[in-house]
């Protein structure tokens, strides 16, 4: 496994002294998390970054950096415009049964210690390429770190077990969640030169490597090689290597800016160049297309001046339209029965039309383009429509990509991003090439369907090459046969999304999608210590083989190429230990490469250290319950292609929690059972959510919802994949207050409103008496509506937003998300829901009658049926 080659090493770099805190680090403190957090706060920790890493007065504005901008200055807090007020969450008096982390206490200055400092005239001695580092050698590291998480790089646990047997038992596993794009609050520090690599294996300089002060040589922390710095890191004391921000920080982002690279184009002119180009179907019901024109009329309206778009429709045939033509809408059309020949391109692109345009030039066109969309004449059932949606994509690439480069004369500026295709589809791909026959009974169905498959695939390769993201979003009853659409977004880097309607959650999530911008060009190399061995990797790349060992002698990194670089990808990485571990620490590193809208080149370093450990205690001490369930949850839904696949992964949960049990649990006295560990009790929940979810249980009907969900979590960044596991419970409290509760339905309290995230649908739920209050009704759910949408904000795709009052039908979309508690013993339901030794006998009372019978178990009834103790 190998990485690109890299700029030549050494160049200069103007720092600007700190003043470097000195002190002896201080113990972490076990103090109480705050009682509010802000409605978008994530449920996972924001990154910690020492006070003393900022550099210099000029670097206090933290600047952030994702796939989505370039550097930027200034607030950090999103700003939050929705009507009322923003709500205020307040802790439970008693913590929850299943308490989700809030932030650890403030961590402490890094103190950087050095060897003795007697005199450096000897050199280090070399042995079999290995470094004996002498005692006479000033010498800098960064031995007393405390542990510190970065927000993009999520370990299951915060120690790693030194016994190869006990570390690697699969049940519960040990792995990492690295999310490349995701933005960073406060932002990382930014450094406008190449790196120090590793000429021996291709590492970073990085925060915990060594340093000797005299001759300024680093040893890397993946290979433990001596390196060279070009006497960049040549020092007279160890304070003076705070000055070198990759020194001093665990995340750097290292920026390539300006106009030294051939085909610069600047910020304002390369946002301009990436358009986004709609495909719309043009056989859909009145209805549909009533709820469809709206979401494109507000698409149109939300989009920037300088935004540039195209719109093409496709039935059984493509029409293009062109923007030229201002009284009235006008198209150039094209056959679908097949490709589109290099003839018919070339008339397009060289004639008079103008097929891409910017909003300050063309949105009133764009208006009555969307103004002049029919609904479908004919009385033909929607399934049996000729739609030739593969046509339609590769005339919108051709269009995207303009004449041939050397047919232009230099006229044609290419697109400066990724340029984007949306398609809005209301059935399946019928006519033309990569269709499928209108009936599942056509006698050669299966084999068509098989060289669709592989020709939407090929298409959506064909697209990531030219830099250009493909997104479905589907609506409607229609069947769009997702097996076959697919393929085409998910090789481009794209989303496929199902919705009920072209209403109210498919307009936001149009608008999303186009202002979603991505990085592109995306490798992601991962190093770890020898001790470490990675064995799986889930997401949303493909192991790229790359050889560079002309630049790293022994370059053992695992390379993947990503189709894209966004906030709302994550990576599931699982590793296992080769042998017996004999040293204190383990590394991990993780570096990104990219190009970002404004053409910047992008490379972001994450280094992590774990410590080791033996005692098994002070491991599952360190467990990090969402991590490692997501890891667990990521791996499962791998393995869950058809329904009768989830089926059997709801088997393997059982036997993971029984394995757990058996591996790390206490035996009961007087007793066969095990009791599942305590440090893990939350895990546990989690897993049973999972099991009984829309991922892996009953609760989505059709089997392209499930495909489609399945494809969505396996990419999904962590925060989202969380959600996707196990709902948030947020319920209502008087004064626009939000008390976070356990997800179980003993929250189904008549006389309160309730909110419950499940990452891809958000549930707000009335009780019948707060209900019949017409003005305590009104606010709660405006209340409730204000939080679903601001926790929501920036998440693609946007959530469907859902509210019922109790005893509806639809209610049953909230019960069956939520633990069955109501079926334990009064004790239990006390001691993991403390909430309700709030309530009076006669509210406990009513509560009790008010639940309908399921035959669904409980957590505790789950646990005790596999032969194990509730922790």
């Amino acid at each position: 496994m190998a990485n690109p080659p890299q700029p030549s090493l050494g160049y200069s770099v103007t720092a600007i002294p700190s003043k470097p805190d000195s002190s002896t680090p201080q113990p972490e403190r076990n103090s109480a998390p705050p009682p509010t957090m802000l409605p978008g706060a994530s449920r996972f920790p924001p990154p910690k970054l020492q006070q003393d890493q900022i550099p210099s007065p000029s670097l206090q504005n933290p600047k952030l950096l994702s796939p989505a901008s370039g550097v930027k200055t200034g607030s950090l807090v999103p700003h939050l415009s929705t009507p009322p007020g923003p709500p205020v969450f307040t802790s439970p008096v008693r913590p929850a049964a299943v308490p989700f982390r809030t932030s650890p206490a403030t961590p402490q200055p890094v103190a950087f210690t050095s060897g003795s400092t007697l005199p450096t005239s000897s050199p280090p001695h070399f042995s079999n390429g290995s470094i004996e580092l002498q005692h006479q050698v000033p010498f800098a590291t960064n031995d007393f770190i405390p542990f510190k998480e970065s927000s993009c790089a999520l370990f299951s646990a915060r120690k790693v077990l030194k016994q190869k047997k006990l570390a690697n038992v699969p049940s519960l596993g040990f792995g990492a969640l690295f999310s490349p794009g995701r933005e960073i609050v406060p932002g990382p520090q930014i450094i406008q030169r190449d790196p120090h690599r590793c000429h021996n294996c291709g590492a970073y300089a990085n925060f915990h490597c060594k340093i000797l002060l005299s001759s300024g040589q680093w040893q890397c922390v993946i290979c433990h090689k001596l390196n060279g710095s070009e006497g960049e890191y040549v020092a007279s004391s160890k304070e003076d290597l705070h000055n070198f921000l990759e020194l001093s920080s665990p995340i750097i982002d290292y920026v390539q800016i300006g106009n030294k690279r051939p085909g610069f184009i600047p910020v304002s002119d390369s946002r301009m160049s990436a358009p986004t180009v709609l495909v719309i179907d043009d056989c859909l019901d009145e209805t549909h297309l009533q709820h469809l024109q709206s979401s494109l009329h507000a698409f149109v309206d939300s989009l920037p001046p300088i935004a540039r778009i195209g719109i093409i429709l496709y039935g059984r045939t493509v029409s293009v339209y062109d923007f030229s033509e201002e009284s009235m809408a006008s198209a150039d059309v094209l056959p679908g029965d097949k490709s589109p020949t290099q003839e018919s391109l070339k008339a397009l692109i060289y004639g008079t039309g103008v097929y891409l345009s910017t909003m300050h030039a063309s949105k009133e066109v764009a208006h009555k383009i969307f103004s002049s969309l029919r609904s479908f004449g004919l009385n033909i059932a929607e399934a049996s429509r000729d739609r030739c949606l593969g046509t339609a994509v590769e005339v919108a690439m051709a269009i995207i990509q303009g004449p041939p480069a050397e047919m232009s004369r230099g006229i044609v500026k290419r697109a400066g991003g990724n340029s984007r295709i949306i398609v809005c589809a209301g059935g399946p791909n019928t006519y033309g090439p990569g269709s499928v026959p209108h009936s599942f009974s056509h006698p050669n169905y299966p084999h068509m369907e098989k060289t669709a498959l592989k020709w939407m695939e090929n298409l959506g390769c064909e697209a990531h090459r030219h830099n250009t993201v493909v997104d479905i979003l589907c609506a409607g009853t229609c069947p769009v046969r997702v097996p076959v659409l697919q393929p085409l977004s998910k090789a481009s880097g794209g989303v496929l999304v199902l919705h009920d309607d072209f209403g109210e959650a498919f307009g936001v999530n149009l608008q999303r999608a186009a202002s979603r911008a991505s990085g592109f060009h995306g490798l992601l190399e991962i190093r770890c210590s020898d001790d470490i061995l990675i064995t799986q990797v889930v997401g949303p790349g493909e192991e790229a083989h790359v050889d560079t060992h002309e630049t790293f002698k022994n370059n053992n990194a695992l390379c993947i190429q990503m189709l894209s670089v966004e906030e709302t990808q994550s990576f599931a990485i699982s590793m296992e230990t080769k042998g017996d571990i004999k040293c204190d620490y383990v590394f991990f590193q993780f570096a990104v490469q990219y190009t970002n809208v404004y053409q910047a080149d992008i490379i972001r370093v994450v280094t992590v250290r774990l410590p080791t450990v033996d005692s098994v205690s002070a491991y599952l001490e360190s467990v990090q319950y969402e991590v490692a369930a997501i890891l667990m949850a990521k791996r499962t839904l791998l393995r869950a292609k058809s329904h009768s696949d989830a089926m059997d992964m709801r088997g393997t949960i059982d036997e993971r929690i029984k394995d757990i049990a058996l591996k790390f649990g206490s035996l009961v006295p007087k007793s066969k059972l095990h009791r599942f560990p305590k440090e893990l009790s939350a895990l546990s929940e989690l897993l049973f959510h999972l099991r009984r979810g829309p991922l892996l249980g009953s609760i989505v009907g059709h089997e392209d919802e499930r495909s489609v969900l399945r494809n969505l979590f396996l990419n999904a960044s962590s925060d989202l994949s969380l959600c996707m596991v196990a709902p948030r419970c947020l319920m209502h409290r008087e004064g626009g207050t939000f008390e976070e509760l356990p997800a179980y339905d003993l929250a189904m309290q008549s006389d309160t409103a309730v909110v419950l995230d499940h990452g891809t649908d958000v549930f707000i739920w009335l009780g019948a008496e707060l209900a019949a209050d017409e003005g305590r009704s009104a606010a709660a759910l405006a209340a409730c509506r204000t939080l679903a949408e601001e926790i929501t904000e920036l998440r693609f795709p946007a959530p469907r937003i859902l509210a019922f009052k109790e005893g509806s039908s639809q209610a049953r979309y909230f019960v069956s998300r939520l633990i069955l508690a109501h079926k334990d013993p009064p004790y239990e339901q006390e001691a993991r829901f403390p909430q309700l030794k709030s309530l009076t006998i006669e509210q406990r009372m009513k509560l009790k009658t008010s639940f309908i019978h399921f035959d669904d178990p409980s957590f505790c009834e789950w646990m005790r049926s596999l032969k194990v103790v509730p922790p």
